[in-house]
């Protein structure tokens, strides 16, 4: 054992150990071992030859006859023949005792259970059980050779876990109890053995304990729950218990056959063996304290280490019923080599326990090399017990990508199990993450073909070529991908046509399709015919001569209603973290029931409800992701609103150059001076809102859309790429003032109050030919000879009042918004700067015309 002991060999509990060693040691220990016999062998020096004959008389009249039934359970029973007693010396004579009792100790059949190696024959009857009369001969009545010869007898028994007949289990120790087992069994020995023999008995019965608890532990760790890393744990140590075996057989060898094998000579032959084991019972203890079925000082009833729900649901309703509960502790798979990797550490001072401890890291680590190798090699996780430092949330599956807003598929569908990592991996766990990633979008994509064998890959943590296949997996996975995305499937013509559309770059066909849908889109929200306006988009987008006629992906894009003003909704997303990833969970289909608008507001029209819907194939959604459709169409939202209220002021303009009520010179100075005011502020109003289009999209947009374009030309890693596209949306959003809350009202106040100004224009002419019927229309005059209407200055005064709320509205938000826009261009973002350039620019020379006007 002392030179195989690191061997990594195997053990079968059941047949080898029969075969070797224990067949004919369990028939002894089950044949009533425990009688009045002598020693199996001669003292070695100064016995008495009255004595010695005596020893071979007993021997030679001794027969066994073994007897086994038929019924459910084997049943052992020996006749036990007419003994004689011990004689020390001939002079003395005793009457024979009479036959005893027979004893029938049984063993019986167990079940199968989830450990295929595990023995299946009950414990042996406890020497404690043996009747009286059939008790040893004291060891008081033996001089010292006589009791090293018995001590070592019994010392062979026990150090296969099986009892003696002076060393036996301590009283409250129980076989049967899995946790004493584990623990390993306490021995005592029997009374009037030599102080000298009783020291180096306790020695070596060190030993026996850690072998029995070892042998138990080998037991445990081969149960199906525990992992395939556990079970090549198990097979590693078993074949080191197979060389132990071996070893005490050589033992029972000596001592029946040289008088020279003495109790020394086994301390001395054993204490390699002892320090190996000791090693293998430190580690078991370990881990058995991890997997919570040894008291731990720093245990707790935390559910820290649950972190497989989703596997353990299907696992349950699969019927497996090795599934864990939650909250319950193993130890397994990366934590097992991390464990085992840390004492290799500590005892690298130790040559014995190093060779040992490399041995067992080297076995146990190769199944969990075969799953590292598929996963990164063919982007599958075959993980039934859930060890890979790789998880896998079976739940969230590929066909929920059309619907998911928060990247689940991609970001929680495989993640790192970061208490499991193996310290060999923990530099390079995000490469074996993404090439992972990678290799399974490509693979899902027919990319990789998972019936070619795996050739040329490291099979142990010990390869010199470890690292490097991590590496290279990593290169190949990241180059695969890349090319799927940027070529095969045209990555950067999506992203253009996803431009045109939600941007409204070069959007001529737009502009046509919010012409014919005027009508519609009048109405509120909630009746619009979404049929008919989704056909009046289709034939929109085939009009000759616009860029959307020749796009070949104009069949994915969709109309749908928003009934969430989108103020109100950017309001909600930034107050709950701002534009991150929890906050845009929200699902976009589902607004009205999401973010219900109370009863006393006022339900929104078409033009600032509609939103578009962009549909992406696999694997293109995995970069344009229902996230980011979602930050498109909010930019898409600020965007139609604005030009809906640049045509609605331009609508104003028109209809103040060309009505008549508009177009004629009054010949009241008020009139004037209230209409001339009534121009500047819709000439105000229209310069904010074309000043702030202009800013989005020239300043913001294209500026960011042309370093995006540049980064995927020199993009390297896939997530890389993903996270360019994320970076050019949100900081378009940020450019844009609607990720900041204040910036947000002020903008909602203004847009609100041009809206309000420019619907109202109407309404202004009726209330200033009520003022001066002399602007009324030709057509519409008085008929001749009636008495004409006189001025009204009680209507001019209403009209002056409510023209000055408007101007007042306007200029001290306006004034509010430049202030703000000071201070976030200095402390947050520089490209405001130019933005408040300009509406300074414009509202400093509308109000020195305003002032004019009011002066003259």
């Amino acid at each position: 054992m002392a030179s195989g002991a690191t061997s990594a060999t195997g053990l079968r509990r059941g047949s080898h150990r029969e075969s070797v060693v224990s067949s004919s040691s369990r028939n002894r220990a089950y044949s009533g071992r425990g009688t009045n016999s002598p020693p199996l062998r001669k003292p070695s020096t100064r016995s008495s030859t009255a004595a010695a004959s005596s020893i071979n008389d007993v021997e030679r009249r001794r027969t066994e006859r073994t007897h086994i039934t038929t019924t459910t359970t084997t049943a052992t029973k020996r006749r036990v023949p007419i003994k004689e007693e011990y004689r020390p010396s001939p002079v003395r004579t005793r009457a024979p005792t009479p036959p005893a009792a027979p004893w029938l100790p049984e063993a019986s059949l167990l079940p199968p259970t989830a450990a295929p190696l595990a023995c299946r024959v009950s414990v042996p009857p406890l020497s404690s059980e043996l009747p009286l009369n059939r008790a040893p001969i004291p060891l008081e009545k033996m001089d010292v050779e006589m009791q090293e010869a018995a001590i070592l007898e019994d010392l062979l028994f026990v150090l296969m876990g099986i009892e003696g007949q002076y060393i036996r289990f301590q009283e409250d120790y129980n076989p049967s109890d899995e946790k004493e087992r584990l623990l390993g069994p306490r021995f005592k020995i029997a009374s009037g053995l030599d102080p000298s023999l009783r020291d180096l008995t306790k020695t070596v019965l060190k030993m026996a304990t850690y072998y029995a608890a070892v042998d138990a532990f080998v037991e445990v760790q081969s149960r199906e729950e525990f992992g395939v890393v556990n079970h090549a744990l198990s097979a590693a140590i078993r074949k080191l218990l197979q060389d132990y075996l071996v070893l005490i057989g050589q033992f029972e060898h000596s001592f029946l056959t040289s008088p020279s094998f003495t109790l020394h000579m086994l301390h001395l032959h054993t204490m390699p063996t002892a320090n190996i084991l000791y090693q293998l019972y430190s580690l078991a203890k370990e881990i058995l304290k991890k997997n919570a079925m040894l008291e731990d000082e720093e245990d707790d009833d935390s559910m820290d280490g649950f972190d497989d729900a989703d596997n353990f649901i299907e696992q349950f309703i699969a019927g497996n019923d090795g599934a864990k509960l939650p909250g319950s502790k193993i130890c397994r798979g990366g934590s097992v080599l991390s464990l085992l990797t840390q004492r290799l550490a500590s005892m690298a001072g130790d040559p014995a326990a190093k060779a040992l401890l490399s041995s067992l890291l080297r076995e146990a680590s190769r199944p969990y090399m075969n799953m590292l190798n598929e996963w990164l090699h063919r982007g599958v996780i075959h993980d039934p017990h859930s060890e890979f430092l790789i998880k896998e949330a079976k739940s969230i599956k590929r066909e929920r990508l059309e619907e998911d807003y928060t990247d689940e598929y991609w970001e929680k569908r495989y993640t790192i199990r970061l208490d499991d990592v193996p310290p060999q991996l923990e530099a390079v766990k995000d490469k074996v993450l993404l090439a992972g990633k990678y290799l399974n979008v490509v693979r899902e994509c027919g990319g990789v073909d998972v019936s070619k064998e795996m050739v040329d890959v490291p099979r142990t943590f010990e390869d010199s070529k470890f690292l490097d296949n991590v590496n290279s997996a990593y290169a190949h996975a990241n180059t695969s991908l890349l090319e799927l995305l940027l070529t095969t499937h045209a990555l950067p013509a999506r992203l253009r046509s996803l431009k045109h559309y939600f941007f409204l770059d070069r959007a001529d066909f737009f502009q046509y399709f919010m012409d014919i849908s005027n009508s519609e889109l009048s109405k509120v929200a909630k009746k619009i015919n979404i049929n008919k306006l989704q056909s009046l988009f289709d034939l929109a987008l085939r009009q000759p001569g616009s860029i959307a006629a020749s796009d070949p992906y104009k069949e994915d894009v969709k109309v749908q209603m928003n009934e969430v003003d989108l103020t109100k909704w950017l309001m909600r997303v930034v107050s709950v973290s701002g534009m991150d990833e929890n906050a845009m969970n929200m699902d976009t289909t589902s607004h009205g029931a999401a973010a219900a608008t109370s009863q006393d507001e006022k339900p929104i029209t078409g033009h600032y409800a509609l939103e578009l819907d962009y549909k992406v194939p696999f694997p293109l959604s995995l970069v344009i992701s229902r996230k980011t459709v979602l930050r498109y169409q909010l930019l898409f939202r600020h965007l139609l609103t604005l030009r809906h209220l640049e045509g609605l002021l331009s609508q104003s303009w028109k209809e103040h150059t060309t009505v008549y009520t508009w177009k004629h010179r009054s010949k009241y100075p008020q009139v004037e001076r209230w209409k001339r005011r009534a121009w500047n502020l819709r000439a105000r109003m229209l310069v904010f809102v074309q000043q702030l289009l202009y800013f989005c999209t020239m300043e913001v947009i294209e500026p960011n859309w042309a370093k995006l374009m540049k980064r995927l030309d020199e993009v390297k890693t896939v997530d890389q790429l993903m996270q360019h596209h994320v970076d050019f949306l949100d900081t378009c959003l940020k450019e844009c003032m609607l990720t900041n809350s204040k910036l947000l009202k002020i903008h909602a106040k203004l847009l609100t109050t041009c809206g309000m100004f420019s619907s109202y224009t109407s309404h202004l002419s009726r209330s200033l030919i009520a003022a001066d019927p002399e602007l009324a229309a030709p057509s519409a005059k008085f008929e001749e000879g009636a008495e004409a209407p006189q001025f009204d200055p009680e209507n001019m005064v209403k009209l002056n009042e409510n023209l000055g709320k408007y101007e007042h509205n306007f200029g001290r938000h306006l004034k509010i918004l430049l202030d703000a826009l000071n201070y976030f261009a200095a402390t947050e973002t520089v490209v405001l700067l130019s933005l408040c350039a300009r509406l300074q620019m414009a509202q400093s020379r509308n109000e020195s015309e305003a002032e004019q006007v009011v002066a003259t």
